[in-house]
């Protein structure tokens, strides 16, 4: 019996379970990582629709800065270049950096980088802040005008490199001038009326150009070039009644339907009147 039990072999099997087991926690990495970045795309597409031009290009100057305060001064004009690294109540200024509103010429940076600010007449200044301030009266920033709403659905404006244009233009069921003339209405009238007060405020140059929409049907002799010309040139009499000096008129066109506001050619937006206060700096053509 002994000699019988010496060679018995026992075998262990081993249970081995495929699947369903746990995969470790690096799948949670990358699903918080793909949130995250749906979230980011989200936002950013959220931010777009959200700012306005001019917001996105402070926002994407606050990144790529395109002013220098300085390359190789601290800053200061005291003993030991000063007690900051920063330039203290200062312009930026032409070349390297410099720390005074109008440097002596031989503390004056060197070089053609920044902008020269000292330079400019202070009625250059003023006419500038004007500006501003007209565009800012026409679009209601501040959220307080003493102008009807009715009148400021008419006007809209925007700065080029020309200079500030002001747009006056028909809206549905409100028309500037009467029927296919020049014949201004009463609000037309009121319009170039505070017109004249606001370029009152400034001595820039004045242009003015006539807009209309499409006509409806294929015509031999398209009427729109001598209708926007002849709008321009009443809102330019209507003006000089009102006190605008002549000499400021630079420039008075009709561009008929060649030059649309919106994509739609007989949309009333179209039909309208351009004036603008032209830059006295602008380059010259």
């Amino acid at each position: 019996m002994a000699g019988d039990g010496a060679g018995l072999t026992i075998i262990k099997r081993k249970k081995v379970i495929v699947g369903g087991g746990h995969h470790g926690g690096a799948w949670k990495v990358a699903y918080a990582d793909f949130v995250t970045a749906m979230m980011a795309f989200f936002l950013l597409m959220w931010l777009l629709n959200a700012t306005t031009e001019k917001q996105r290009k402070g926002i994407a100057d606050y990144f790529s800065p395109t002013i220098p305060i300085s390359k190789i001064s601290g800053g200061g004009n005291g003993n030991f270049n000063g007690s900051s690294m920063y330039a203290e109540d200062s312009e930026a200024q032409n070349g390297s950096g410099a720390t005074q509103a109008r440097p002596s010429s031989e503390k004056q940076a060197t070089g053609t980088t920044g902008s020269m600010k000292t330079d400019q007449p202070e009625e250059d200044a003023n006419n500038d802040a004007n500006l501003a301030a007209i565009e800012s009266l026409f679009s209601a920033n501040s959220g307080e005008s003493s102008i009807d709403n009715a009148l400021l659905e008419h006007i809209r404006t925007r700065v080029t490199d020309e200079g500030l244009i002001i747009e006056i233009f028909d809206i549905e069921n409100a028309s500037l001038f009467v029927g296919d003339s020049d014949e201004p209405s009463e609000k037309m009238t009121a319009l170039l009326k505070m017109m004249a007060v606001a370029i009152g405020m400034v001595k820039n140059s004045l242009a003015i150009s006539g807009h209309t929409s499409s006509v409806p049907i294929v015509v031999r002799r398209n009427p729109n070039w001598e209708l926007s010309s002849d709008r321009a040139q009443r809102a330019r009499q209507m003006l000089l009644e009102y006190g605008v000096s002549e000499k400021r008129f630079e420039r008075i066109s009709g561009k008929a339907d060649r030059s649309l506001a919106v994509d739609n050619p007989m949309a009333a937006r179209n039909r309208r009147i351009e004036i603008t206060l032209l830059r006295s700096n602008r380059p010259k053509e």
